[in-house]
């Protein structure tokens, strides 16, 4: 299976949320691909940003991701394309191709009985809050996409 997270800078969110698959990937030992994207090009070429660096590390993991722009490709590529907020779906679903094969979906729809669907966006907050909290929303979101394949 092919994963892809999207966000708008692919600086905190979606780096952060292939950190994440990727660590649980790997304790569940399945060989999936995980990347992420942005849909702009703010942050292409660069590292994520340093609080979501920082709270990765708290929770032992790390990224080497460098940033960079969804390109027409990757909608035929994976499997499923994660936006992170309503105003990613709407974007990725206007910069899809024709013929897309990937599932375009909000990654906070599985958050199963959270009522807050929204992957939280911490850039603009003052300090390393927001980042931890987007952290927390992540990791459920992950975790119930795992187990909602494995057994499919």
């Amino acid at each position: 299976m092919k994963i892809l997270f999207v966000c708008i800078g692919n600086s905190c969110r979606s780096p952060m949320a292939e950190a994440v698959l990727k660590d649980a990937l790997a304790r569940e030992q399945l060989d999936w691909t995980v990347d992420s994207a942005a849909i702009a090009t703010w942050n292409v070429g660069r590292s994520p940003e340093p609080r979501c660096l920082a709270v990765l590390r708290e929770n032992g993991l790390d990224s080497d991701h460098v940033g960079r722009q969804i390109r027409e490709e990757d909608f035929r590529q994976f499997d499923y394309i994660f936006g992170m907020d309503e105003g990613n779906i709407r974007d990725l679903r206007e910069l899809a191709p024709e013929d897309c094969s990937a599932r375009i979906e909000l990654l906070g729809d599985y958050r199963m009985k959270e009522l807050d669907k929204i992957i939280f966006d911490p850039y603009f907050e003052t300090g390393i809050h927001g980042f931890r909290r987007c952290y927390d929303q992540i990791v459920i979101c992950c975790r119930n996409f795992i187990q909602q394949k494995r057994s499919a």
